[in-house]
């Protein structure tokens, strides 16, 4: 399991200079519209200093982090829904994600061109929502009038098909499906992949100077609530993308920051789609496994290997805290916080586990 995020945004609003930096590729990034003429993919371990905490225990062969994988989309324009510019075609590639993120210009720069020719924020939140909610207007109508023959020959598709009315008076208002359909709902409609059923998170690109503004965070903040934000720079995202650890966690320091793009964006990717991790460590790895919040051991012992769902005993953690506390697993035993849980333990976010099963 592993977090995927779809980047779009309007043309020249730092998408591909954002993607490049996360992912460190050399993706062209161009001052004029659909720089971006296939959906480029990444795929990004997702920075978690816990790793290396508990690969100073373990001395494991090797560290394996979560991921987390990017899609760069092509900047949409007014009337992609419909065909204009590149057309619904890139639409297709956002369906396959978890999350969205629109990254939405706020730096000025008369060097590079704005597709609207304004900085405005809420109007290019609002040009995408709305190429989104066309989108998927044509989705449920067209399984509407498919519906229209079934219904005859089966009334049971009756609730579905309210529903999908709903959904779709919805949608004719302006509203993300995400917005006003119920969490059982929108599990009904899956089957559709509607683009606003997905969550959102908004990206601020902003220049250096705006990343310390507390005042501008809160004015664009407003514009979206509740929706969550991040607020980055993708020229200085691409800067951190060349240097070392040691060097980037110093240039960020020295601009109040504490937190990289990608730590921002993985960090409310997460929490958008209602993910977690858990641990497990030994010589031989130490790594970050991605789980749904509410999961059972078995269940994340499943995402391991299905056999270890199947014949699972029982699992033995300890907290990660507790256990770099303790220093040592021997340790945290004897201080009473390593303990065996079984099959209606509900795994919680930096949980060591060694899971016991039998096949």
């Amino acid at each position: 399991m592993a977090l995927s995020i779809a980047i779009v945004g309007l043309p020249n609003v730092g998408k591909s200079t954002l993607f490049n930096a996360l992912t460190k590729n050399n993706v062209l990034a161009a001052n004029y519209p659909f720089a971006t003429i296939e959906p480029n993919v990444g795929i990004v371990a997702v920075p978690d200093v816990r790793l290396a905490k508990l690969a100073e225990l373990y001395h494991p062969e090797k560290i394996v982090a979560a991921t987390v994988t990017f899609v760069d989309v092509a900047g949409l324009v007014r009337g992609a829904s419909t065909g204009e510019g590149l057309g619904n075609q890139f639409l297709a590639h956002i369906r396959e994600t978890g999350a969205i993120c629109q990254v939405v210009r706020a730096f000025e720069d008369s060097d590079v061109i704005h597709v609207e020719n304004a900085i405005d924020p809420k109007a290019d939140i609002e040009t995408i929502n709305t190429e989104l909610i066309l989108a998927d207007l044509a989705t449920v109508s067209h399984r509407l009038d498919k519906m229209k023959g079934e219904l005859k020959t089966n009334p049971k598709l009756q609730p579905l098909a309210d529903l999908l009315q709903k959904t779709k008076a919805g949608l004719d208002a302006g509203k993300l499906a995400g917005s006003f359909l119920s969490k059982g709902e929108l599990t009904v409609v899956r089957e559709l992949q509607l683009l606003t059923a997905k969550p959102f998170i908004i990206a601020f690109n902003v220049s250096e100077e705006q990343l310390s503004d507390g005042a501008l965070k809160q004015r664009l903040e407003a514009i979206v609530a509740p929706c969550p934000t991040v607020f980055l720079s993708a020229k200085l995202e691409a800067e951190l993308s060349e240097l070392a650890a040691s060097e980037s966690a110093e240039l960020l320091a020295s601009l109040g920051q504490d937190k990289s793009g990608l730590d921002q964006l993985a960090t409310a990717g997460f929490s958008a789609l209602g993910l977690q991790t858990f641990l497990t460590a030994g010589p031989k790895e130490v790594r970050a496994w991605t789980i749904h919040h509410g999961y059972t051991a078995p269940q994340a012992a499943g995402v391991i290997h299905t056999d270890f769902e199947k014949g699972f005993i029982k699992a033995q953690v300890v907290s990660y805290h507790d256990l770099i506390a303790a220093g040592s697993e021997a340790a945290a035993k004897a201080a009473g916080k390593l303990r065996l849980e079984g099959k209606d333990y509900l795994m919680r976010d930096g949980d060591v586990v060694e899971f016991r099963f039998n096949v």
